[in-house]
């Protein structure tokens, strides 16, 4: 049928320059104007086509097929400015509907039962552009969103950095303050601290290893610390002085099971601080309250920097 109308419209028109058949009065240009009726040449009686759906159609057609070439326009158009690589070329190709859209356009001369198959066509090459149109977007959305994502992740990693940066910072000026604070300052080997209460010396008198974390099994139990800070606690202090009473640090200076520096600090807790296990325990597990708050967080801090 379409091949049809295309032959009608061109004898029509070659028609109307002779004089010979019947001359169209509406433009071929705009459907919204256009009667689709012909009038005779040689009588004043107009023969005029049956107004209906199909001009109703035909106008439609022409009005997406409008709408489908601005989303086409569009949609490269956003793709150079975004400048980024959406990984297929960013054209639409438009011909076929711009030609079916000029044959829809040149039927307006025609009756208006030619109008179906020309509008057919239209829709036809419209549907096309669209899906084009909506490879492309999705396309450059995802392309966006990837852009994003990656620009995202690059905050994050110089956040990171620079958290790292500033911590590395801060433990590095508090383990130079602890090696410059006097020795009446409440801090053990690696740093300073804050001060805290200790008991007073005294205790089972059992010195040795076993009989020290027997002892501060008991202190922590009424700090209100469980088993999971004892076990965080003897590993910190095994690390130090092994739980050895006497153990001293000939480099640094630091003395005791909590390796106190200097091992003086802990005449705060009792003047046997340097034979009673029991006065030493007691001095540092103030001094790990008062700066880290318990013994975990004593643990945590020195397997992370190597002192506490």
């Amino acid at each position: 049928m379409t091949t049809v109308g295309v032959l009608v419209v061109g004898a029509v028109a070659t028609a109307a320059l002779t004089g010979t058949v019947p001359a169209a009065t509406a433009s071929p240009t705009d459907l919204t104007t256009a009667t689709f009726s012909l009038a005779s040449t040689t009588t004043p009686t107009a023969l005029t086509a049956a107004r209906g759906p199909e001009v109703a159609e035909a106008r439609a057609a022409q009005t997406t097929a409008a709408g489908s070439l601005q989303a086409a326009s569009s949609v490269q158009a956003d793709i150079v400015a975004s400048g980024l690589d959406i990984g297929q070329p960013a054209t639409v190709d438009t011909r076929a509907l711009e030609q079916a859209t000029e044959r829809l356009e040149a039927a307006a001369v025609l009756p208006a039962t030619f109008l179906p198959d020309f509008a057919d066509d239209v829709e036809a090459a419209t549907a096309t552009i669209d899906q084009r149109v909506a490879e492309l977007r999705g396309s450059l959305d995802a392309a966006v969103a990837k852009k994003a994502e990656e620009e995202a992740a690059e905050k994050a990693r110089q956040e990171a950095e620079a958290a790292a940066a500033a911590v590395a910072a801060a433990e590095a000026e508090a383990a130079e303050q602890a090696a410059t604070e006097p020795s009446t300052s409440t801090s053990s080997s690696s740093g300073g601290g804050s001060s805290a209460p200790f008991a007073t010396g005294g205790g089972s008198g059992d010195n040795s290893p076993a009989g020290a974390q027997a002892t501060a099994r008991g202190m922590l139990s009424s700090r209100g610390w469980g088993d999971d800070q004892f076990s965080c606690l003897v590993s910190l202090w095994n690390k130090e002085s092994g739980w050895n009473y006497q153990a001293y640090n000939a480099s640094s200076g630091a003395f005791g099971i909590p390796q106190a520096l200097p091992g003086s600090k802990m005449s705060s807790a009792g003047a046997d601080w340097q034979s009673n296990a029991t006065t030493q325990i007691s001095w540092g597990l103030g001094y790990i309250s008062g700066r880290y708050g318990d013994p975990c967080g004593a643990w945590s801090h020195s397997q992370a920097t190597g002192w506490y």
